[in-house]
């Protein structure tokens, strides 16, 4: 024999969602439920003997509740409204220092930004280099007062860069270190992308450097940056669609002004703790 179990969301917070709804005998009875569905109310059919179901959030925080099947009217299932839960909770850091900018097991992006002025002349930007160390840690026992060693690499940094002034832009500069002891594989280099370039970098005496880089744009006047729609703390969305990464053999304009920003991300791994110190841009003066 079966029942119909009719499930509403009467509150969450701002995070939680997508859903597996499943019985207490693991049962799976859906799997991606939007938050939106849970919170119109939805039916699902189950054996007599289910006392338990069990809602578990599969998105950016993960989390599992167990519900006990009960009756309710109509008129009170009418009546539930739903309500955001907008209570925060506290990170307890530095516990693990083999993982960093890890937050309930979700990889969150790395930011620095510099920014630069120049003199009274319009200077063109050569290239980046910055001074960064890079440690990755290891447990040295399995102990609970273990010790965790720790070494510096040469071949990660940073995955991505933004170069922008008031009306420039190099896009999203993704970066990867250059291949060793490989020429074929390094002139193939850069990659061009719809959403993005694929560039080299180098680590030499203990600067790590990039340079392929030029202006993108294509509508200058246009803003360069959006509002992300995800949350209010990224300051700074790319506006893709302003942005050109198609080949330019002959139209490659330099990031020339009297100032500039230097965007570095890191969103595509946590396990490195990044000391960065300084960061030059070698720049020359440029006459108009």
């Amino acid at each position: 024999m079966s029942k119909i179990v009719t499930l509403k969301l009467k509150t969450a917070g701002p995070r939680i969602g997508p859903f597996t709804i499943k019985d207490e005998f693991n049962n799976v009875l859906a799997t991606d439920v939007p938050r939106e569905t849970l919170k119109t109310g939805i039916a699902y059919t189950v054996n007599d003997e289910v006392n338990v179901i069990i809602i578990c959030s599969t998105g950016r925080v993960k989390k599992c509740k167990n519900f006990s099947i009960g009756e309710f009217d109509v008129y009170e299932y009418a009546d539930t409204e739903f309500t955001n839960d907008g209570i925060s909770c506290a990170w307890t850091h530095l516990k693990d220092p083999t993982i960093y900018n890890t937050y309930y097991g979700v990889v969150e992006p790395y930011i620095l930004e510099y920014p630069y002025s120049y003199q009274f002349q319009d200077e063109v930007l050569h290239n980046v280099k910055d001074y960064t160390k890079v440690y990755k840690y290891v447990p040295t026992g399995d102990t609970v007062l273990a010790d965790y060693a720790k070494y510096e690499l040469d071949d990660a940094w940073f995955n991505k860069a933004i170069l922008y002034n008031g009306q420039q832009n190099s896009g999203v500069l993704t970066i990867i270190p250059k291949p060793k002891n490989n020429l074929s594989a390094y002139m193939t280099y850069p990659k061009l992308t719809e959403d993005s370039k694929t560039i080299l970098f180098t680590k030499n005496d203990n600067f790590y450097q990039y340079n392929t880089f030029w202006n993108v744009t294509t509508a200058p006047y246009v803003q360069q940056f959006i509002k992300d729609c995800e949350s209010l703390s990224i300051d700074k969305q790319i506006n893709q669609d302003v942005m050109d990464y198609t080949t330019r053999s002959m139209k490659k304009e330099t990031l020339r002004a009297k100032e500039l920003k230097v965007r570095h991300i890191m969103d595509n791994r946590g396990d490195i703790h990044m000391v960065s110190q300084f960061l030059l841009t070698p720049a020359q003066i440029s006459y108009k």
